[in-house]
């Protein structure tokens, strides 16, 4: 009993087991490498990766930021601070005094002047006046006309230099801090906005999964099916040919006619049209399948349950959750997403009419400087302040773009509310497609026993030549619609439970 036992499970695993060059797939096996390989995913990632890098940008706004700024600036004109008859009347200021017709009379005022104070030396000191200046002045009154209208020349010439800027090339450069304080709360909403926008790349990323795998499905289970159908339809045809060669066999004893052979000979040409067409169909399924999982279509892949005794293995009763899918659902969550990331949209319009107050600070530096006097060198100075932006009027144009916001809010909230109805809807409708489906399974297996029972009979009576060759047919085509009814339930089964998980949110790569 060990023996046969042994060999039965040999026989069973080398019937299960690819050949060679056939590679042995499970659903789960399928369902990662869809989602490893495939396209739309792969772009839904890439976005979630910018979404991330936008909120740590958001992030720092609510830092200090520095920067630099450098400028240089060449003029055909220098800047004057003296016109040109000033300059003159300086440069020629000893000159015009020495010709002045008062000069002789004034010169001889001052020297007794000088005389005098020379004598009240202590009262000078008083007005901060040295007695080496005092010397100095006295000499230069001394000197003959023309010797003072150089001196005075000189020194006017002097003065018209030191007011010479020469800024025909300036140079200007600032290092600047910004702190924002308060900027009406449009950075605490680019930030939610921010966090929202990522929430979304998940939730989209969620969403392309488990239509991925509801796609690795529906594909996995068409090949199940079109192999079990293969079976049949082989099955179905090795059924006619023998009907066929007993058929031929009365023909030539005569007991039956012509007519009889005919009408199965067309049986037999409409089975194998059928195993035809079944045959297509299961390569055209499996290029279809190995496209969708990322492998070359012409991929020779072997799924366990293509061998199998019966597809439908696990009956599972339908659970109906309404609130368990609005919270699961990647596409209500998206929708959720983009009416929250309008209200931020609204708060940051809204932040335009308050005030907005900022920190700055830096270090600017110039050439020419006029720091002390106009020098040309590069010199510079700290600087700190604050910065306060009042909105006064801008004609309502805030107030309608927080009004246009507000309304685009309003029109989300109501697809939302319908995407919840629909949600509802399909989740009801789905776990009415599970039970309608395990009801027909249960039918499906009730007309298999009968139709083998009947197709027995029809046999035994036949051989036995109660039966007729026509009656043996009908017996054989209601076996096939059966069979094939059978596996039509047995998939059904499969894909309601699909679509129940998929209407619930909860498709899984692996389960």
């Amino acid at each position: 009993m060990k023996r046969l036992l042994a060999f039965g499970v040999g026989i069973f695993v080398l019937g299960v087991l690819p050949s060679e060059g056939q590679r042995l797939l499970t659903l789960d096996s399928c369902r990662a490498m869809a989602l490893r390989n495939n396209k739309q995913l792969s772009v839904s990632k890439v976005k979630q990766d910018i979404a991330a890098n936008l909120r740590r940008s958001a992030r720092t706004k609510y830092l200090p930021h520095v920067s630099a700024l450098g400028t240089y600036m060449h003029t055909t004109e220098p800047v004057q601070l003296l016109s040109n008859d000033q300059q003159l009347t300086l440069s020629n200021m000893g000159t015009g005094l020495v010709n002045s017709p008062d000069f002789q009379t004034g010169v001889g005022a001052m020297q007794e002047m000088m005389s005098g104070l020379s004598k009240a030396g202590s009262i000078l000191s008083l007005f901060g006046i040295t007695e080496d200046q005092l010397n100095a002045l006295s000499g230069l009154l001394q000197q003959s006309p023309q010797k003072i209208e150089g001196t005075l020349n000189a020194f006017g010439q002097k003065l018209v230099d030191a007011f010479d800027t020469d800024t025909r090339n300036m140079w200007a450069g600032t290092v600047m801090l910004t702190q924002p304080v308060f900027m009406g709360g449009s950075i605490v909403a680019l930030n939610r906005l921010a966090d929202l926008n990522e929430k979304m790349a998940q939730n989209s990323i969620d969403a392309k999964e488990q239509t991925t795998i509801y796609a690795v499905d529906k594909a996995y289970w068409q090949v199940v099916s079109l192999r079990h159908k293969q079976r049949l339809a082989q099955a179905y045809l090795d059924l006619v040919k023998k009907l066929d060669e007993n058929v031929n066999k009365m023909i030539v004893e005569g007991v039956a006619t012509r007519s009889e052979g005919l009408s199965v000979d067309v049986k037999v040409n409409e089975a194998e049209m059928t195993l035809t067409k079944v045959n297509d169909g299961l390569v055209l399924s499996r290029m279809l399948l190995c496209q969708t999982i990322g492998l070359p279509v012409n991929e020779q892949i072997v799924l366990p349950e293509e061998e199998s005794e019966s597809v439908a293995t696990v009956v599972l009763q339908p659970e109906l959750n309404v609130e368990q899918a609005w919270d699961n659902r990647p596409e209500l969550k998206q929708l959720e997403n983009v009416a929250d990331m309008s209200r931020q949209v609204t708060n940051i319009l809204k932040a335009a009419n308050l005030p907005q107050v900022a920190l700055m600070g830096g270090y600017a530096v110039s050439n020419p400087n006029v720091l002390n006097g106009f020098q040309k060198n590069f010199a510079g100075f700290w600087n700190v302040g604050v910065m306060v932006r009042v909105p006064i009027w801008n004609w309502g144009d805030n107030m309608y773009k927080v009004r246009a916001s507000k309304g685009a809010t309003t029109i989300i909230n109501l697809e939302l509310a319908e995407a919840r109805e629909k949600i509802e809807l399909q989740t009801t409708q789905t776990a009415y497609q599970v039970e309608e489906a395990n009801k027909r399974l249960a039918l499906a297996e009730t007309s298999v026993k009968r139709a083998d029972e009947n197709l027995r009979t029809a046999n035994v009576g036949f051989s036995e030549g109660v039966i007729t060759p026509t009656t043996v047919m009908e017996a054989q085509t209601a076996w096939l619609q059966a069979k094939s009814q059978l596996i039509d339930a047995e998939i059904d089964v499969r894909l309601s439970q699909v679509n129940m998980k998929k209407a619930m949110g909860a498709l899984r790569a692996i389960e």
